[in-house]
Parts: C-alpha cells; structure tokens; sequence
C-alpha cells in the first residue's frame, strides 16, 4: 500500500512537472512566432526586456536577440532567487532559456501588411503566450519576475507593472524612432497586457458580494447549502433610518455569480445588492491566489 502511495505521489509530480514544461514551451513559442514572424518585420517594440533587447538589436543589429534577452536577464533573476520562491525560480530559469530558444529557432512568415492588423495580432499572440507561461508554475524571465514580486508584495496587479514600465519604453521609441512606431507600439504592448490577464485570472476571476435584505437567513442558507459557499455575517445600521442591519458578505466565481443574483433576487427583489472585482483571493476552497 505505501509503495502505491509512493509511486502514485512520484507520478503526480511527473504529470505536473510536465504540465508546467508543456505551458511554459507552449507559450514561448506562441510569443516566438510573434516576435519573429510580426514584431522584428514591423520594427515594433515589445516591453520589459524584450522590448530593450529589440531596442538594442535595433541600433546595433550585429548582435542578436536571443543572446541580448539571456544577458540582461541576469540581474533580474538574483532579484528574483532573493523575493520569489525557489519553484518559480527554477521554471523561470527553465522558461526563459525556452524563450531564447523560441526566439532564435523559431521563424515563420506572418503575412499581414497592415501595421495596425499586425499590431492587434501580435499582442493576442504575445499576450496569450505570457498568459500561458504565466499560468505555470514559472514565468519566461524579464519583467514578469519583477511583476511577480510586486504583485506578491504590493498586490499590484501585473498589468499595471507591465503597462508602467513600457511606457518608459515607448517614450525611448518615440526619441529615437518616431511617434508613429511609438503608437503601433503601444497598441501592440497594451493588447499583449490584456490578453495575458485575460489568461491568468479570466477564467478564475473572483467577485465579492455584498448583499442587505431583511431576508438575510434565507438568503445566507440558500447561498450556503445550494451554492456550497461560505457566507460571513456583518452587523450594520443605516444611516438614515437608523435600523440595525445584517449584511451578508460572500465571495464567488464568474461563474456562480449569476446564481447568487438569481436566489436574492427570488428571495427579497427589493434586496440591495453590491458586486465588486477582486484582485487575490487566498483561501482554501474558493481563492485564486497566485501560485507562484
């Protein structure tokens, strides 16, 4: 029995080591294509380290992009051996030699003439691509190692870090180039942002709900045992009647947010109802925390 257990925790690990190298490869080559195939054609500018190893190669084209993002990788990774776990370092380590890799095998013709298609196109691509590492337990390297801390320290969300940061990128493009590709940039860098928290947290999205109705037993014995969700009671009082309130607070998925409307709204239609966006939710049965 114990040797069962043994090999089936072994093949457990296995199963998710693949995984994490299947996303993480997966997605380097999706980001690969659009560097090569969109980006370098078009002169468009990516973000992060990406985008100043493009910048370098720009000016001095000699030297190469997968060996430019290796190097200037360095710094960012004794940051990260220091403030992230050991996991996320090693896969990190993993996909950012994929994504070197990637850049310099990985060529394809991408036919599109339209500056502001190849814009849009790249970004969904590339966004997807750094989603799907991301949805790892590792990351591609640059910038996503340093919006990892921040989110893990500050709670800062990673697009906020990614669209940041990129805006000291587009300002070099725009001194050095001009500000059309400045532009296109832009365009390219925020749908990539978009699309990569659309990856992450889309399908696992929280919401919390706030909910005040004289019906609050029902309501909070319905959401619990119809819904299986936990339900937390606040004592309130308004502020204009002066009458002691209950306030239910639950949080929820996208998915189950529409129940929880409806049963409220068949208990006590005169129910006031607040629904707000999470950023994290840490919790055994219901959170979306971060794995890294």
């Amino acid at each position: 029995h114990k040797d069962t257990q043994t090999y089936s925790r072994k093949f457990d690990i296995f199963v998710e080591i693949m995984r994490n190298i299947g996303l993480i490869g997966l997605g380097n080559t999706l980001i690969a294509g659009a560097v090569n195939g969109i980006v370098i054609p078009h002169e468009f500018l990516s973000g992060g380290v990406t985008g100043t190893a493009l910048l370098i190669h720009y000016l001095f084209p000699v030297m190469p992009v997968a060996g430019l993002y290796l190097v200037l990788n360095i710094p960012l990774f004794v940051i990260g051996w220091a403030f992230v776990g050991r996991r996320f370092f090693i896969y990190s380590i993993v996909g950012m030699l994929s994504l070197s890799g990637t850049i310099e095998w990985v060529h394809v013709s991408i036919p599109l003439q339209d500056k502001l298609l190849a814009a849009l196109f790249a970004g969904i691509l590339t966004g997807i691509g750094g989603g799907l590492t991301l949805r790892s337990h590792g990351s591609a390297g640059g910038l996503d190692i340093l919006s990892v801390i921040l989110l893990k320290r500050f709670s800062i969300s990673i697009g906020k870090t990614f669209l940041s940061i990129n805006a000291v990128v587009l300002l070099v493009t725009t001194c050095l180039f001009s500000l059309e590709t400045a532009l296109y940039s832009f365009i390219y860098i925020y749908i990539t942002t978009r699309m990569m928290e659309l990856v992450i947290t889309g399908i696992s999205k929280r919401k919390a709900v706030l909910i005040i109705s004289d019906q609050w037993a029902k309501i909070s014995e319905e959401i619990m045992f119809r819904m299986d969700r936990g339900v937390t009671q606040f004592h309130g009082q308004g502020g204009y009647s002066g009458k002691a309130e209950k306030i239910l607070y639950a949080v929820v998925s996208m998915r189950e947010l529409h129940r929880i409307k409806r049963i409220v709204q068949n208990i006590d239609p005169e129910a006031f109802l607040v629904v707000q966006d999470t950023l994290e939710v840490m919790g055994k049965r219901i959170g979306n925390q971060p794995h890294w």
